[in-house]
């Protein structure tokens, strides 16, 4: 089990069948986000690229992963960007004033300025989603504004060091592209980047059983309450009441757990409302079985579930014969999960390759 966190199998049900039924505050929130715009500077940038797919770069950055989890009647999509820290314009926070002591009186000595502890960068982020046509002809669905503001610690501050950074929305099924524009407070410095998706139409599952992307997580943390408003986010992404810092590289160390998370759709509940769903999961190297798990059984359809990369091997010296847990050594392995809903019998076979280093 990985130490960094468990979530409660509770806190999963009471997620799966919050986002099963009824509008999420976040959907709500964006159908009533009329009053939201793009000024028309930055919405003209972003037209002159949209067919080309190619923005303005003066703040260059790329959408380089998305990934989905339900949200209820939409679907949360989260997009994960690379920026240079030189490229957001990271300054030092300016200290407070010196307070003159009391009984001082008169011009004071002027104090050493010390280092600043801490560096500030305050820009704009815009969302605009278009949704395509079966023509592939891009209409505007929705826009959102999004103010930033990011402070970091001074020491060891690297304006080279790219960071990566992710901002989250509700959206229904359907095919778009998306625009994401950073500019400056001054609206002088613009920078676009485009992405097309789909969103599947899962109420079309039903005789298998599909995924959300697949994804490891670092590190799943909850929080006091859901946000109430989009939020741009550094390292990490929120889901609900969780905050999330995943592993989008699927590069782990020699004796670290992969910790995997998921959402299936077209599981069936059975007569009481519960759900019964078997996974297997197993560690391949090409087609060579390194670790086979214990099947495994979920009374919900969003699954978090750590796993020890521990291989059980049979050491035989003479006649004497043993069995030692190793761990997985370094290489590239693909994870095969196999679900099983037990009440539908409907099956699915999902695979995720990943690096051991």
């Amino acid at each position: 089990m990985n130490a960094k966190r468990i979530i409660a199998p509770v806190l999963l049900i009471a997620l799966s069948v919050s986002l099963l039924t009824g509008l999420s505050s976040a959907a709500q929130k964006a159908k009533q986000e009329e009053k939201v715009f793009i000024p028309k500077e930055v919405k003209a940038d972003i037209q002159e690229g949209l067919a080309s797919r190619q923005g303005r770069q003066d703040i260059p950055f790329t959408i380089f992963h998305k990934l989905y989890l339900p949200a209820r009647e939409n679907f949360h999509i989260v997009f994960f960007m690379n920026i240079k820290n030189s490229d957001l314009g990271y300054a030092p926070v300016a200290a407070a004033p010196a307070e003159m002591k009391a009984g001082q009186k008169g011009p004071q000595e002027t104090p050493v300025q010390e280092a600043p502890a801490e560096l500030q960068a305050s820009f704009n982020v815009f969302l605009q989603f278009n949704r395509l046509d079966k023509n592939g002809v891009p209409e505007v669905f929705r826009e959102a504004y999004v103010p930033t503001t990011i402070r970091v610690p001074a020491a060891g501050f690297d304006a080279e060091k790219e960071d990566v950074y992710s901002v989250g929305y509700p959206l229904p099924a359907g095919d778009y592209v998306v625009a994401i524009a950073l500019t400056s407070l001054d609206m002088q410095k613009v920078g676009i980047a485009y992405h097309e998706f789909t969103l599947p139409d899962t109420t079309k599952v039903s005789k298998t059983l599909e995924t959300t992307p697949i994804f490891f997580a670092k590190q799943i943390d909850q929080m006091e309450a859901a946000e109430q408003q989009t939020v741009f986010h550094t390292g990490c992404f929120t889901y609900a009441i969780l905050k999330v810092v995943p592993n989008l590289d699927r590069v782990f160390s020699v004796g670290e757990n992969l910790d995997i998370f998921f959402f299936i759709f077209g599981a069936n509940p059975n007569s009481s409302q519960q759900y019964d769903i078997e996974i297997d999961f197993e560690v391949k190297k090409g087609e060579e079985m390194q670790i086979k798990f214990s099947p495994q059984t979920y009374p919900t359809p969003m699954i978090s579930q750590p796993l020890p990369m521990k291989q059980t091997v049979k050491i035989k010296t003479g006649e004497e014969e043993r069995i030692e847990q190793r761990d997985l050594p370094a290489g590239n392995y693909t994870l095969v999960i196999t679900l099983l809903d037990k009440v539908s019998q409907n099956t699915a076979v999902k695979t995720i390759d990943f690096e051991v280093k």
